[in-house]
């Protein structure tokens, strides 16, 4: 598939991935709307693209999954339709299961999982109507493999992949296409906005982020993914990669791996 002409809506396009997704798509004569919690943000990542006349911000918070219906609506209404959404919006974790607080592990769910499909939901209709689209999601490769310090944000990126195979079989007479991206360390903030077993932020860097994939190298890699039609895809240094292949035929080696790392 081609991106050029396409409505493409990002969530968590204020900073990261999403910003670095809106930079490159805004350069293949798409339209894009942006999505995330933080308006003004998103109006200076409008600024960086190129033919910001094409681009429309529509501020919207995942965690309150209930008003993302009327936001779907509110969408279609920018541009008239909507071709590909990046579910890419989430928040991850550093703290360890026995200390996290019950609330903390709900936020999650809610953000990265009910939140994502509470929108995947609210735009099947219109997909299914138009007999076309693509659903792109952001999970992890912790979505595939379960690590010390991120017991619940592991499960909410699980979770997504379980929904959306399942859902990819279901729409598959419709044309509607699904890709799963699991990334490895980007450098982003995501460990310095990830929450803590009491629920603040962490509020530094990991040093394995700080040293992960560029944004920019991460979306070109991604963009060029889902042109071909990827279903599911690692875009990840070699260690991260290799330790999802060491799991699927060696379990109980990447077990022993998993024990050595680091939880403090």
């Amino acid at each position: 598939m081609k991106f050029e002409g396409k409505v493409i809506w990002i969530t968590g396009a204020s900073s990261g991935i999403g910003k670095s997704l809106a930079v490159e798509l805004s350069k293949s004569n798409t339209k894009l709307i942006l999505s995330s919690r933080n308006e003004a943000k998103l109006d200076e990542v409008k600024k960086e693209c190129k033919n910001p006349a094409n681009i429309k911000i529509l501020p919207l918070n995942l965690e309150d999954y209930n008003s993302l219906t009327t936001k779907t609506k509110e969408a279609i209404k920018l541009f008239g339709n909507i071709d590909v959404l990046f579910n890419n919006g989430g928040i991850s974790q550093r703290s360890l299961a026995k200390d996290t607080a019950i609330a903390v592990d709900k936020r999650i769910m809610d953000i990265n999982y009910l939140g994502t499909i509470a929108l995947t939901k609210a735009l099947l209709p219109y997909f299914i109507k138009q007999n076309s689209g693509i659903f792109v999601v952001t999970s992890s490769i912790v979505g595939k493999i379960g690590t010390p310090l991120r017991s619940s944000y592991a499960a909410s990126k699980h979770a997504l992949h379980g929904f959306f195979d399942s859902l990819r079989a279901e729409v598959y007479q419709n044309n509607i296409k699904v890709t799963l991206v699991c990334p490895g360390f980007v450098q982003t903030n995501v460990s310095v906005n990830a929450l803590t077993g009491d629920g603040t932020p962490q509020n530094k860097m990991d040093s394995a982020t700080k040293n992960g994939l560029t944004p920019e190298a991460f979306s070109k890699k991604l963009i060029n993914a889902v042109k071909h039609e990827k279903q599911e895809v690692y875009i990840s240094g070699f260690k991260e990669k290799l330790a999802v292949y060491v799991k699927r035929f060696f379990p109980k080696l990447l077990a022993q791996m998993i024990r050595k790392m680091a939880v403090t």
